[in-house]
């Protein structure tokens, strides 16, 4: 799969992932408009129910005054001419006394009659004052059954805490807040700050309902505000906002995951088909050296010649060696990739494994006109472990360094004594890495690039090996590198192996 592809599919599942989130909140906002409809309604319809009750008790108490007798006598003194005959007046006052116990059709009886019509509807009822026509305790007594009638209770959930207020047109102020009277300096006119967000905000609220409708002047509203509306309009969606971001999250940790599993699966792709070619041309010069070295013995003119044939199986085996070295290599990294290797444990000096692999590479230094040296400040340098994995591990890093030095290579190797162990430092001034290189150079098949340098040979094994065996020895390695200053590579054995 090209990086063309990978990339198209990237922007494919983004723009599905992008859309069914949209979707989602499009979905959660339409339901959080609803919410708030259905509340702002049903608030609306309490607020009629408790005006139609504060309406209902005002006629009810005008009953009750006539059933009292007051306006019985008043209109045997003044409307006994309305009445056909004394027992007529006589029945209906009869009937007021039977029907005590049903103000409401008492009351519809009494406006029966025209004159008795006109006396309540123009009686001192209607010239009152809205602190005089409400009572607070009442309309508090209201305000809370017909909220428990729809489920809406501040004691047992706190969210639905409110404040309402009876605001009086007159007075351009509320003369009732709260169940209980305000007073006159109680009393703030107007709305001082239209952009007020205070606890009680009765002024900006829009859920309010006017007071006695259908008579002529307007005397005032009632007014609701709930300081949680937001908390009551989200509740019911929280679930949905939670599922949404977490199965968001999931789906796009699962994209990603796969994503990155996908880039390292092409990498590590690209790296293999790097080592096969690297193995290609590192077996193909011996291979062709080893075809030339036979022709040469089996020539007429060389097999008679001792000397000639001893050279060239010389060469012959030097170069068998070569290929079984790398081969080696590869088997080994097999091994210690599937654990199934054994160390050989025993006290070993790190100096001595040291001094004999930097005497090796400076043969090689020297021929580029570079230097390599040691100084081998441990005190204690003796350490548990495998000589010949440990002895590979110096010689791979001082293989790198003289490698990527490719301008009279400077190396050195350093040694201290730390806690519980020893620490040894192969430094060298040559290419150096990138900070993206740094990630990858311990992975296998790994090779860091040297732009148009192509003369630098390899499997890409040699510091996955390196890590293998440290991990192993249950030491531990760290690079320090920077771009063109070279590189130094620390490694810390433990005095003692633990298995």
């Amino acid at each position: 799969m090209n990086k063309k592809t990978i990339w198209l599919i990237v922007v494919l599942m983004s723009t599905a992932v992008i859309g069914v989130f949209l979707l989602q909140v499009s979905l959660i906002v339409d339901a959080k408009r609803e919410n708030e409809r259905q509340f702002e309604l049903q608030v609306r319809e309490v607020l009629n129910e408790v005006s139609e009750a504060l309406k209902e008790k005002e006629r009810r108490d005008q009953v009750q005054a006539s059933i009292s007798g007051f306006r019985t006598r008043y209109v045997q003194r003044n409307l006994l001419g309305g009445f056909s005959s004394p027992s007529a007046l006589l029945d209906f006052n009869l009937d007021l006394l039977r029907l005590r116990d049903n103000e409401k059709e008492l009351f519809d009886k009494l406006l029966v009659e025209p004159e008795l019509r006109a006396l309540y509807s123009n009686n001192d009822y209607y010239s009152r004052t809205l602190e005089e026509r409400i009572d607070p305790e009442f309309l508090d007594m209201v305000l809370r059954n017909t909220f428990a009638n729809r489920n809406i209770d501040p004691q047992r959930d706190p969210k639905y805490q409110y404040h309402y207020g009876i605001y009086s047109a007159q007075k351009e102020a509320f003369v009732i807040e709260d169940g209980h009277f305000l007073i006159e300096d109680e009393r703030p006119s107007g709305n001082p700050n239209p952009l007020d967000t205070s606890e009680k905000n009765l002024y900006n609220t829009d859920l309010r309902v006017t007071l006695f409708p259908k008579e002529e002047t307007v005397l005032g509203e009632i007014r609701l505000f709930f300081p949680n509306r937001s908390t009551i309009i989200w509740s019911s969606l929280w679930q949905n906002i939670l599922g949404l971001l977490l199965f968001t999250a999931i789906i796009l940790f699962s994209f990603f995951y796969t994503l990155n599993i996908v880039f390292r699966q092409k990498k590590v792709s690209e790296m293999k088909t790097d080592f096969i070619n690297n193995m290609t041309h590192e077996f193909k010069t011996p291979i062709a050296t080893i075809s030339l070295a036979s022709d040469s013995m089996i020539s007429p003119k060389i097999s008679g010649d001792a000397e000639k044939v001893r050279r060239f199986a010389n060469i012959i085996q030097q170069e068998n060696k070569r290929m079984n070295a790398q081969v080696e290599k590869v088997l080994q990294m097999a091994l210690l990739e599937k654990e199934d290797f054994n160390l050989k444990v025993s006290d070993i000096n790190l100096h001595e494994i040291i001094d004999r692999a930097v005497e090796n590479i400076g043969l090689q230094v020297e021929k580029k006109e570079g230097t390599a040296r040691a100084e081998l400040l441990a005190t204690n340098p003796v350490i548990e472990g495998d000589a010949t994995h440990i002895s590979n591990v110096i010689n791979n890093l001082l293989d790198n360094a003289n490698k990527y030095s490719p301008e009279k290579p400077e190396i050195s190797v350093h040694t201290r004594n730390v806690a519980n162990g020893v620490e040894v430092i192969i430094k060298d001034q040559g290419l150096g890495m990138s900070k993206e290189a740094k990630k990858h150079i311990f992975d296998k098949f790994y090779r860091v690039h040297t732009g148009n340098l192509h003369d630098i040979k390899g499997f890409g094994l040699g510091l996955s090996y390196v890590k293998a065996i440290m991990t192993a020895h249950k030491g531990q390695i760290d690079v320090k590198s920077e771009l063109g200053k070279g590189s130094s590579f620390i490694l810390t054995f433990p005095n003692k192996h633990q298995n």
